[in-house]
C-alpha cells in the first residue's frame, strides 16, 4: 500500500500525485517508470516517474484522465492509498557523452522530459528545452522546466502563448544555426515522428520515449512491442527509450489506435458508476 501525500491539478484533466514509495525512490533514475494498480481488480497502468525524492522516500507521477483506470486513480485523495506499485522499470535515459542537447516535451510528455532535462542540467550539460501544447491553458511544468534550462521555448498550436506553431519549427531553426550532440523528444507519437524526421536531416542523434501499451512490464505479454531498425523490441524491457531514426512510427501509431473505442467505453462506464448510475 502506497499512501498519497500530495495531489494537485496541473491543467484540465491532468494531475500530479506524490506518494510514498521508499524502495523505488532509492533506485529510480530519469526515464524509468512504474506500474501501479488502484485497487484489487484494477488493471496495471504504467506511468513514468516524474520526480523522486530519495530523502523523503516519495515519487511523483503525472497522469491525464483518459480512460477507466485513470478516472479511478483520479478519485483518490490525499491520505488515500494506491494498492500496489512496482518499479523502477525500464532502462534509464542514456545521456553519457552529451555536452549540448535539446529536450523536447509535448503535452503530458513534459512529465517525462522534465526529470531527464533536470538530470542533464545537474550534470553540467547545456540544455535547451522546448515544450509544446495545443493552447496555453494546457501548459504544465513551465516554470519547473525553465528553471533547469539554459535556453527555453514554449510553442502553442494557436499562438496563445510563446511561439505559434509546432515544436518541429523550433527544433529545425536551432539545428540550422548550431550543432547539438543529442535531441531527446518525448510526447505524442506524431510529434516524435516528425521531430525525428527533422533531426535526421541534420544527422543529430535522437532519442524518443515510446509510450506504448504495457501490461506486465517484463516483456512477457508483447503488448508494447515496437519495430526498431527492423527488429522487434519491447518498450517495457528494452526501452522505453529508442533511436528515433530507427523506430517504425507508422506501425506503432496504427497499433495504438486499436484500443480507442474500448478506452472511451471504459471511461464512460466508470464515470457513470461514480455518478451512482448502474
Amino acid at each position: 500500500m502506497n499512501k498519497i501525500i500530495e495531489k494537485r491539478s496541473l491543467s484540465e484533466n491532468v494531475c500530479l500525485i506524490k506518494f510514498e514509495a521508499r524502495d523505488i525512490s532509492k533506485n529510480a533514475l530519469p526515464g524509468q517508470f512504474v506500474i501501479l494498480r488502484v485497487g484489487e481488480n484494477g488493471e496495471r497502468i504504467p506511468f513514468t516517474i516524474s520526480e523522486y525524492d530519495r530523502v523523503n522516500g516519495t515519487i511523483s507521477i503525472i497522469y491525464q484522465v483518459v480512460g477507466a483506470s485513470t478516472k479511478k486513480l483520479d478519485q483518490l485523495k490525499v491520505n488515500d492509498y494506491i494498492l500496489d506499485v512496482v518499479g523502477p522499470l525500464g532502462r534509464p535515459t542514456n545521456i553519457k557523452g552529451a555536452k549540448k542537447a535539446i529536450v523536447v516535451g509535448g503535452g503530458v510528455g513534459c512529465a517525462i522530459s522534465y526529470p531527464v532535462a533536470k538530470e542533464m542540467h545537474d550534470s553540467g550539460i547545456d540544455v535547451t528545452s522546448i515544450i509544446g501544447f495545443r493552447t496555453k491553458d494546457l501548459i504544465i511544468l513551465e516554470k519547473e522546466i525553465e528553471s533547469i534550462s539554459n535556453h527555453f521555448y514554449v510553442t502553442t498550436d494557436d499562438g496563445s502563448k510563446g511561439i505559434k506553431g509546432f515544436v518541429t519549427n523550433v527544433v529545425e531553426d536551432l539545428l540550422k544555426k548550431d550543432k547539438y550532440d543529442l535531441v531527446i523528444c518525448i510526447g505524442p507519437l506524431l510529434m516524435m515522428k516528425f521531430v525525428s524526421l527533422v533531426t535526421k536531416k541534420y544527422n543529430t542523434k535522437t532519442i524518443v520515449s515510446m509510450n506504448s501499451i504495457m501490461i506486465d512490464g517484463t516483456g512477457m505479454c508483447g503488448s508494447c512491442r515496437v519495430t526498431v531498425g527492423g527488429q522487434t523490441k519491447f518498450a517495457c524491457k528494452d526501452g522505453p527509450d529508442f533511436d528515433g531514426h530507427q523506430v517504425d512510427f507508422d506501425e506503432v501509431i496504427q497499433r495504438n489506435s486499436i484500443y480507442k473505442t474500448q478506452e472511451k467505453e471504459g471511461y464512460k462506464k466508470t464515470c457513470n458508476l461514480f455518478k451512482g448510475i448502474k
